[in-house]
């Protein structure tokens, strides 16, 4: 008889036309939190015994199992997992009959035809949830019977009480008793592995808690006269090396990761057959293992959850005792478990026959991905070139009309660079802020450490100083910090469509990884694919991504998709032979070789004197321009290229009392216009302004200012606030209205007889009431901006990066103020410069599209 079982990935995956990493497999039954740590590790060491033959019978694992046990080693026999053993176990006993409990696992039957055994079933009662019921078993049983039966019980579940279950067998000594414990490590209080009977054998599998189903591990503890016979029908070397290495030490691990497993498995499985109990006709039977049976309102249509939706589960219609309708579930991580809800829900017309919010595609690293899509970028070690990579990653989102936002969770730094509201945050992010077109924020690095001496830093939380700590004190607080850090992470993501991760040092470091905010542990928060950058100038670039590789647990692993070379000088091609062992060794790809980069012109973190500028030394005519800090303000960095120039001079102002009598009045976008606007008027601003451009001076205000400059700013669907109707300063004939559809482009345009490029990010529509001096026309036809005598207005941030119109427009001021222009290019506004051309070489170097429909992009 051919055994159709479940996990065959290959074979699910040319049914549902897909790859089989795209199959969310609910048809195996494995931990749902996975491996142990440091499996790998071993599984890497047992390649030193690979040459050697390994034990007959594995006498050293049976030995250490029988220790474990407190039972003599020859009742202990290792096998190429338990379903070896069960294959073989009723050719070791004399039986006349077998007697197989079902519902239970189809290959009892067939191992026990290939004895030559006669086979009747015992069939338990659906409508008593198919608890075993001992005195009918016992009523059913005659002398030489052979019994084979799950505890817990697969596909239902059930688990019966090992003291009844012992009584029965002790008392039956005219029988043999096969009892498969593969599951029992999720409920081992219902075991029987401590007894050793002449009638009984107990087999127990080792690929199920610890999730290891590729590798066959199992044993099976039984009377010394079986273990013997079993000896003569199993094969020498049953159980190779590794297998041998790996199930020594599953034994040498102490009670935390199993405590840790039973405790998360009966939380997930108590929640999923909570709602999937909710769902109308669905029956969901008590189970102590980490499965459900579930049986539905009508049968489920032949492989409907698999072509439809790219969910496998067990058909149970096929099992005696079982009908059409019946499935088993495996219990896994919750976002999983809420894939096959929504998809059963839809098959079962709970929703009207509506697709499952996402249908179809998901995602290793946590279930489909309902998180803000996401790149992490990690290192083989500090300055590997994360950051600045990282910079241009932001930059090409950028290019490509995402509104994208970096991320550190942790930095650690010399110096820092402070927020316009006077948080302090990592520099590096600041310039990936900046490659995003973004005001620096504390929430892209929520934890800065700035070392103060080579055991403590200051640590600065969400932009405030909470203290000094020594390295022993900041862990005790990591559990706190990290929450922080979510919070922040969570903030940024309600904001962006994409987020650019950044991280610490190496994810290899396995000194740090217990206490880890930064790396793995972020980017599985993130849901996010990591990339790992390695430093070839500095040399075993490839070593390096091997040696990170082997470091990593199974679901750190799963989370790397990748490699980038960075700092290479020369030919590309020259790597390929390196690029396909890596291949080979990881199963990952080298996605990229990013060419050394000279003189890029980015501010580095810890120079004493970073700036994303460096202001100018002033001329004696020099601008006096202030930049008004609104309450909700965006894009301050608009104006950061003033900086640059010889004849500007830009303060930050809160207070009327610090306006003084500017030349030039700033006004910054703005997050919350209409608020903003009342916080002027309530600061004396408004009136400050009003006067100060009657009396000369120049007023220029970039998006939010541009509509703050108009008549009024309408709101009638609450937009942005709940305000429908603000009275502005009235500089310019010009109503906006907020509209709920966001203005989101790159823009190029003309004004002032200049072409002028910058993005636009609106949601306001501005009209004139009457007209102005000068209208910038965008190349689509829109309007990008307004001018009329010393007021000038643009939608685009950006649009003084550009070196010859900032000149243009400083000049026009000077000219108006009786002095003389300057002319000509006067600063270099670099960093945009050098943002543009790194994005534009890693975009030569990378594929893109890869890399978005990586990110879920």
């Amino acid at each position: 008889m051919s055994i159709v079982h479940g996990g065959n990935l290959e074979k699910l995956a040319a049914e549902a036309h897909c790859a089989p990493d795209e199959i969310l497999d609910f048809s195996v039954n494995l931990n749902p939190c996975g491996q142990p740590e440091g499996l790998f590790q071993v599984w890497f060491r047992a390649f030193d015994h690979a040459a050697p033959y390994p034990e007959p019978y594995a006498e050293s694992v049976c030995r250490m199992i029988a220790g474990k046990l407190s039972c003599p080693a020859d009742c202990v026999l290792a096998g190429n997992g338990s379903g070896e053993l069960l294959d073989l176990l009723p050719r070791a006993f004399d039986s006349r009959r077998a007697v197989i409990v079902t519902p239970g696992y189809l290959e009892y039957e067939e191992s026990c035809r290939k004895a030559g055994l006669p086979v009747t079933h015992f069939t338990l009662r659906e409508e008593e949830d198919f608890q075993l019921d001992m005195e009918a078993l016992d009523s059913s049983l005659l002398s030489g019977d052979l019994v084979m039966l799950g505890n817990p019980a697969n596909p239902v579940g059930a688990a019966s009480e090992p003291e009844r279950l012992l009584a029965l067998i002790r008392e039956r000594r005219d029988c043999n008793f096969i009892i498969d414990e593969a599951f029992v490590d999720f409920c081992p209080d219902y075991s029987l592995k401590n007894t050793i009977l002449p009638n009984l054998a107990v087999t127990h599998s080792m690929t199920k808690f610890y999730s290891l189903a590729g590798v066959r591990m199992g044993y099976v503890l039984a009377d010394a006269s079986v273990t013997a016979r079993l000896k003569e029908l199993q094969p020498c070397w049953s159980l190779g090396s590794a297998g041998c290495e790996l199930m020594k030490f599953l034994f040498s691990l102490d009670d935390a990761f199993a405590e840790t497993s039973r405790r998360e498995t009966e939380r997930l499985r108590s929640e999923f057959s909570a709602r999937l109990a909710r769902i109308p006709g669905v029956k969901v039977y008590p189970s102590a293992a980490n499965y459900l049976l579930v049986r539905l309102p009508r049968p489920l249509p032949a492989d409907r959850l698999l072509k439809e939706y790219h969910i496998a589960v067990r058909d149970c219609g096929g099992y005696p005792g079982l009908s059409a309708g019946h499935i088993r579930v495996a219990v896994r991580k919750e976002p999983e478990n809420r894939l096959l809800l929504s998809a059963l829900e839809c098959v079962c017309g709970q929703n009207g026959g509506i697709a499952p919010e996402v249908p179809g595609k998901w995602n290793k690293t946590g279930g489909k991905t309902r998180r803000t899509p996401a790149l992490m970028l990690q290192g083989t070690c500090s300055n590997a070139g994360k950051s600045i990579l990282a910079a241009a990653f932001c930059r090409i989102m950028l290019q490509d009309g995402i509104r994208v936002a970096p991320f550190k969770a942790q930095n650690m730094a010399l110096n820092s660079f402070v927020t316009m509201d006077g948080g302090e945050m990592g520099r590096a992010q600041a310039v990936q802020a900046e490659a995003c077109r973004l005001d620096p924020d504390v929430r892209m690095n929520p934890i800065l450490l700035k070392p103060n001496s080579d055991t403590g830093s200051q640590v600065i939380v969400c932009g405030k100083p909470v203290g000094n700590m020594r390295v022993r004190e900041y862990y005790a607080h990591k559990k706190e910090l990290w929450e922080k850090v979510k919070e922040s992470y969570d903030s940024l993501c309600a904001s962006y469509q994409a987020i650019v991760l950044e991280g610490a040092g190496s994810p290899g470091e396995i000194n740090l990884k217990k206490s880890d905010i930064v790396n793995m542990r972020m980017a599985q928060y993130a849901q996010s694919p990591v990339l790992l950058v390695g430093d070839i100038d500095r040399g075993g670039v490839y070593a390096s991504f091997i040696g990170t590789y082997a470091t990593l647990e199974n679901w750190e692993r799963e989370l790397l998709k990748g490699f980038l070379v960075n700092k290479f000088r020369g030919d590309p091609t020259l790597l390929d032979d390196a690029h396909r062992d890596v291949l080979a060794y990881t199963g990952r790809p080298v996605m990229g070789v990013i060419d050394w980069q000279r003189d890029l012109g980015l501010p580095e973190e810890d120079s004493v004197n970073f700036s994303l500028v460096r202001p100018a030394p002033k001329h004696a005519e020099t601008l006096d321009a202030v930049l008004i800090h609104l309450g909700h303000i965006a894009n301050f960095t608009d104006f950061v290229p003033f900086e640059l120039e010889p004849d500007v001079t830009v303060r930050k102002i809160d207070s009327a009392a610090e306006f003084g009598s500017p030349d030039l009045v700033i006004v910054p976008g703005s997050k919350g216009t209409a608020a903003d606007m009342s916080e002027l008027e309530k600061r004396g601003l408004a009136r400050k302004i009003r006067e100060a451009v009657k009396n000369g001076a120049w007023y220029v205000g970039i998006c939010g200012g541009l509509q703050i400059a108009g008549e009024r700013l309408l709101d009638p669907l609450a937009v942005e606030s709940d305000c429908p109707d603000a009275a502005c300063l009235g500089l310019l004939p010009l109503v906006t209205e907020m509209m709920p559809e966001k203005t989101l482009r790159q823009t190029r345009a003309e004004c002032f007889g200049m072409p002028v490029s910058g993005y636009e990010i609106h949601h306001g529509k501005t009209r004139m009431t009457a007209s102005v001096e000068s209208v910038s026309v965008a190349d689509n036809g829109t309007v990008a901006g307004y001018s009329s005598g010393r007021v000038f207005t643009s939608y685009l941030h950006g649009v003084f990066d550009d070196d010859a119109f900032r000149r243009n427009f400083i000049d026009r001021v000077r000219v108006s103020l009786g002095w003389k222009p300057l002319g000509g290019v006067t600063a270099h506004y670099g960093i945009e410069d050098s943002l543009n051309r790194l994005a534009d070489h890693v975009r030569s170097r990378v594929d893109m599209k890869k890399i978005y429909r990586m990110m879920g992009l």
